[in-house]
C-alpha cells in the first residue's frame, strides 16, 4: 500500500520562512557592515575658497596659498600652514593691502564676532538680505568698495581691503560697545586738540584700536550733543563733533564719523572740531 504524498502544514510553511529569512540575513549582513566601516568612503570636507585673485586662494579654513597648492580633492591649501594669516594688514583699521591675507585674517574667530557679522546687509537697501556664513561675509567685505575710495576713481590708501563690520550696522549694540570699552576712559577733546595731546595731558595714552567702538552714532551720543545730528564724514580728526562757532558748510553742532576707517588716528585734529578719544 503506497504512501500519500506529505502535505506542508502551514507551521512547517511558517518555519521555512523563517530559516530563509535568518539564511539571508546571515548572508548579507557582514558585508554590509564592513563597506560602512570602511573609512575610505567616509565623507570628506571640502574647502570653500576664493576666486578673486590672481595669484593667491584663500580657504574657508583661513590659510592662504597659491592656486598650484590647493589639494585637488579637499580644495583646502595643502600642507601645514599659518592659519588666520594677517600679513599686510593694519590691525588698526582692520585693512590690508591683499584681498586674500584680509579674508584669512577677517576668519579669525578674535578679529571678527560671528554674530554681528551675519547680521550686517550685504548691501546698503534696507531689503538687501545678510550674510549666510563668516567666510561669506569676510570674501565680501574684504572686496574694495566705496569706502576705500576717493574720488570715485582712487583708491584711499593701499590698504584697501577692510574687514571691519560697518560702524553703524544693525548688528552693533550699545551694551557690546560698553563692554568693550571697559578699562578705557573715553574723553573729549578741546577744540582743534588731538587725541594723543588729549590722553597726555591727563598721564595716559591714547588707545588707537579702540576708535572703531567711538565711531558710532549711537556712543557719540552718549557722549557729545549731537544737536547738529550725525553724519558721515571723512578726516583724520573724527569721531569728533563741530564746535557751534564754525561756518555754517561745516554743519555746527553735528556729530561726524568718518566712513574710512583706515583713517582713524590718535594724531589727527581740526580747527573746528573736538575730539572723541580713547584714553588709558
Amino acid at each position: 500500500m503506497s504512501k500519500s504524498p506529505s502535505v506542508i502544514t502551514p507551521i512547517k510553511l511558517i518555519a521555512l520562512s523563517f530559516l530563509v529569512f535568518l539564511f539571508f540575513i546571515f548572508q548579507f549582513s557582514s558585508p554590509v557592515s564592513a563597506i560602512r566601516k570602511d573609512v575610505s568612503l567616509q565623507e570628506r570636507y571640502t574647502c570653500r575658497t576664493t576666486v578673486q585673485g590672481r595669484y593667491l586662494v584663500a580657504d574657508d579654513m583661513g590659510q592662504v596659498c597659491d592656486a598650484l597648492s590647493i589639494d585637488p580633492h579637499s580644495r583646502c591649501c595643502r600642507g601645514k600652514r599659518e592659519q588666520f594669516a594677517c600679513h599686510g594688514c593694519n590691525l588698526v583699521s582692520q585693512c590690508c593691502n591683499s584681498y586674500e591675507f584680509c579674508v584669512s585674517c577677517c576668519l579669525n574667530p578674535s578679529r571678527t564676532q560671528k554674530d554681528l557679522a551675519l547680521n550686517v546687509k550685504i548691501a546698503k537697501p534696507v531689503t538687501a538680505g545678510t550674510y549666510s556664513s563668516l567666510f561669506d561675509f569676510c570674501m565680501g567685505r574684504c572686496r574694495h568698495n566705496s569706502e576705500s575710495v576717493v574720488h570715485e576713481n582712487a583708491y584711499l590708501s593701499e590698504f584697501h581691503h577692510c574687514f571691519s563690520i560697518p560702524s553703524n550696522s544693525s548688528g552693533s549694540s550699545g551694551a557690546q560697545a560698553e563692554a568693550r570699552l571697559a578699562g578705557i576712559n573715553v574723553v573729549i577733546g578741546r577744540q582743534g586738540e588731538s587725541c594723543n595731546s588729549v590722553c597726555k595731558s591727563s598721564g595716559q595714552s591714547c588707545v588707537p584700536y579702540k576708535f572703531l567702538l567711538l565711531n558710532q552714532c549711537e556712543t557719540m551720543q552718549k557722549y557729545l550733543g549731537c544737536k547738529g545730528g550725525c553724519l558721515a564724514s571723512v578726516g583724520s580728526d573724527q569721531p569728533a563733533e563741530v564746535v557751534d562757532d564754525a561756518p555754517r558748510d561745516l554743519n555746527p553742532g553735528a556729530c561726524l564719523y568718518t566712513s574710512q576707517q583706515s583713517m582713524l588716528s590718535c594724531e589727527g585734529s581740526h580747527q573746528h572740531t573736538k575730539r572723541l578719544c580713547p584714553c588709558a
